[in-house]
């Protein structure tokens, strides 16, 4: 029989602390700004699955296709006995990975909600009946501490999700990780590429408009949890694209001067008309960049492996020392 265990570095409270740090601080910047994490309620994770199978959103798709294309690759090149995946929320995906690597032994899924841990751990302790699995609830951006396990290990952060952190967070975020690997282990990271401005802006804001319910599902959240009073149809749904910083950026567009009351944390947040809130930003990604940043934190890309659209990429590196 397969094993299971599940630690806690998230202290219980330490979700609610950061919601409202962060609702505080991004609401009373100028300009006004939340991180996309606040998304994730039971509802954001619902829109988003919906999300993911839209036809304008081709991300998750592509990705599964270089998963199922290329496992055995990955496999090969890495031998990997413990998978690390960070953010691994139903572990749908890393299925493929777990199928083609035949020495691994142990599975760590590492994300901040217990449940979805215990959700895909059933699951794949089914499929796989002498799997370890050690769920870890954590914040992967902060917390890189990763329990002992076997080597060689495959690190992995799928999903394009490494997009949605500012440069200067990426650099802190890649060498963290390298800090915590050993000769012999990998990195898996997925990214989204640059394309055509036209595919990429459909992608955020789809005929449909389910991303749009998902963009302004930020405000349910904070009126649900900070007792707030955010009307989302005062918003509308923004996608934009940043040559220059070669991303997406969601926002939410107040349509006239209003002023929404936080009880929660005592404050009246004001929105002129036209006033943008940014809900998310989504970098896309070139080879020469992708190398670049993974060799500033000390890794070196090994293998750059994409759909065959060249609409997304994963690629794997090794940790390597840095210069004195």
């Amino acid at each position: 029989m397969s094993q299971f265990a599940l630690s806690r570095t998230l202290p219980p409270d330490a979700t609610a602390a950061a919601l409202r740090e962060d609702v505080a601080r991004g609401l009373t910047n100028s300009p006004k700004r939340l991180p996309p994490k606040w998304f994730y309620d039971a509802r954001g994770s619902e829109l988003f699955d919906e999300i993911t199978l839209l036809p304008e959103y081709y991300p998750t798709r592509a990705e599964r296709e270089i998963l199922l294309s290329r496992a055995p690759d990955i496999a090969r090149a890495t031998g990997a006995r413990t998978l690390v995946e960070l953010g691994s929320g139903s572990s749908d995906k890393t299925r493929h990975l777990i199928r083609a690597l035949p020495g691994l032994d142990h599975y760590l899924p590492v994300d901040v909600s217990e449940s979805a841990l215990r959700g895909a751990a059933a699951t794949l302790r089914a499929e796989h009946p002498t799997l370890s699995v050690h769920a870890l609830v954590a914040d992967f951006q902060h917390d890189h501490a990763l329990p002992d396990t076997p080597g060689p290990r495959l690190l992995a952060f799928l999903g394009g999700t490494i997009g949605n952190l500012l440069p200067a967070e990426r650099a802190a975020f890649l060498s963290g990780l390298r800090a915590q690997l050993a000769p012999g282990d990998a990195l898996l990271l997925g990214t989204d590429l640059v394309k055509d401005e036209r595919v990429l802006l459909a992608a955020y804001d789809d005929a449909r408009g389910v991303t749009a319910a998902f963009n302004k599902n930020v405000l349910a959240v904070i009126n649900r949890e900070l007792a707030a009073d955010f009307d989302p149809d005062d918003f509308d749904h923004v996608a934009l694209w940043d040559p220059y910083q070669e991303w997406i950026e969601m926002r939410l567009r107040a349509r006239e001067t209003l002023v929404a009351k936080i009880q929660a944390l005592d404050l009246a947040i004001h929105f002129e008309a036209g006033e943008e809130l940014r809900t998310e930003v989504s970098a896309k990604f070139r080879p020469e960049g992708v190398r670049a940043e993974l060799a500033a934190a000390g890794l070196e890309m090994t293998h750059w492996w994409t759909d065959a659209g060249d609409r997304f990429a994963l690629s794997l590196s090794v940790p390597v020392s840095l210069p004195v």
